[in-house]
């Protein structure tokens, strides 16, 4: 069950690691898309901008749960790159114990603060009610949502990316089925597409169990299940940087879009439509973020970190590879992409020019997302919390918002603020690992 990658071809483990990962994460972006459009299919706006906004509000709690549940990928990594089973085990059952506890209390207050939510997301008038209805659903089924990323959590720290995205393939499966079932045949409208998302995950979660069960994959005793101060408070400090760092990122995208909005329809069409495009292409860096952390939190483990920095520049070569070739291919082809989502020429320009200048962050953001991974396996998350923030204070979102006053009638130099924020972020990382490696820390 348990896959050391910090031995054999690194080359190779990067691969074998990282291509299940980012078809993992090219399924959960299709299914969350999934719901959007096929309500659309046979709802109007009301029920279209409910689905809209609530599965933003889920997103950014399932981004804040996987950062959470990185703490675990990185202790449960190094004590497999140490072949310490004992604590492996430790490792597993306080996660277990650790996530059943912020499954029900984030679900019951969740369920608490819908109508506040609503509200604070300047929901319209005409889509209140099916927004509240979906976001209900959604909360009562955090359990089933917590369940999954711990279940994937837990096989990335064994060093096995393969069965997590076979689960979130039957979950994207099923999920589209009963969209069309309880949208198109039962006409729930959003609360159709709110108990597909549910019910499709827990599908996920029951068909992983039972592959764990039958396959014999884990062994934990009770005892293991049992908190312990020390081990939880491990993982704690690696994951609540991180999970944090991503609420923060996604409040960001949030408070990007309202500025976007407030600049009339066809910007905040543009906007939305660059956002979907630029986030496929980022699933890259993200990958590789993941990829890097799980292979040098086993090197670590193994007391071998001149493996885990070459983890990090390996990881880093590929990233920027793919990164170039998107940001110089996006000024040819901008164009037909864009329009494949509007036939309206005012929307396909002004996203023409907000996404020819965003993408080159595809080529920062190896460096960075590279980095980010490197030292969550460090035990340095805290880094990557630093400058992403430092990024979004200082530079994303006020050159967002200044780019919108003095340029009215473009979006190129609102697009400029991501990269020019994810070059601050790099020189936060470079700066972090030469102190860092002249200490001998990493």
């Amino acid at each position: 069950m348990e896959r050391n990658l910090a031995q054999g071809n690194l080359l190779k483990n990067i691969a074998v690691f990282s291509g299940p990962f980012l078809l993992s994460y090219f399924l959960q972006t299709l299914y969350g898309m999934a719901d959007l459009f096929i309500v659309g299919q046979f709802n109007g706006a009301a029920s279209i901008s409910g689905v809209s906004i609530g599965s933003q509000v889920m997103h950014m709690i399932t981004v804040m749960l996987v950062g959470l549940a990185m703490g675990s990928v990185v202790m449960i990594a190094r004590y497999v790159g140490a072949g310490d089973k004992r604590n492996v085990a430790k490792n597993i059952g306080n996660t277990i114990s650790l996530f059943i506890f912020v499954a029900l209390v984030g679900a019951l207050l969740l369920l608490l603060l819908v109508r506040p939510i609503v509200l604070m997301m300047s929901t319209p008038l005409a889509a209140v009610e099916e927004t509240r209805s979906y976001l209900r659903v959604c909360f009562a089924g955090i359990p089933f949502i917590v369940a999954y990323n711990v279940i994937a959590a837990i096989f990335r720290g064994l060093g096995d990316s393969k069965r997590p995205m076979y689960f979130i393939a039957i979950a994207c499966l099923v999920n589209i089925a009963l969209d069309y079932l309880f949208i198109g045949l039962f006409d729930m409208k959003a609360v159709g597409a709110a108990w597909a998302t549910i019910i499709a995950q827990g599908v996920s979660v029951l068909i992983s169990l039972l592959a764990i069960y039958r396959g014999k994959m884990v062994r934990i005793s009770k005892a293991d299940l049992k908190i312990d101060p020390r081990t939880t408070k491990e993982i704690l400090k690696i994951g609540l940087p991180v999970s944090l760092q991503d609420g923060f990122i996604q409040i960001a995208f949030l408070l990007i879009t309202v500025i976007a909005n407030t600049r009339g329809v066809e910007i905040s069409a543009a906007v939305g439509i660059v956002e979907k495009i630029i986030s496929f292409l980022f699933l890259v860096p993200s990958s590789m973020l993941s990829t890097i952390s799980t292979i040098s939190s086993q090197a670590i483990g193994g007391g071998n970190k001149a493996l885990a920095r070459k983890t990090l520049f390996y990881g880093m070569a590929i990233a920027l590879t793919l990164g170039f070739i998107f940001a110089i291919a996006f000024q040819f082809v901008a164009e037909p992409v864009i329009s494949l989502f509007t036939g309206d020429e005012t929307v396909v320009g002004l996203g023409v020019s907000y996404i020819k200048s965003y993408v080159f962050d595809c080529t920062v953001a190896a460096f960075h997302f590279c980095f980010s991974g490197f030292f969550v396996a460090s035990g340095y998350s805290y880094i990557s919390f630093i400058h992403n923030v430092a990024s979004i204070v200082t530079l994303r979102i006020p050159g967002a918002y200044f780019a919108s006053v003095f340029y009215p009638d473009t979006l190129f130099p609102m697009g400029l603020a991501a990269p020019l924020g994810g070059i601050l972020q790099l020189f936060i990382c470079v700066a972090a690992y030469i102190i860092l490696r002249k200490k001998d820390k990493i």
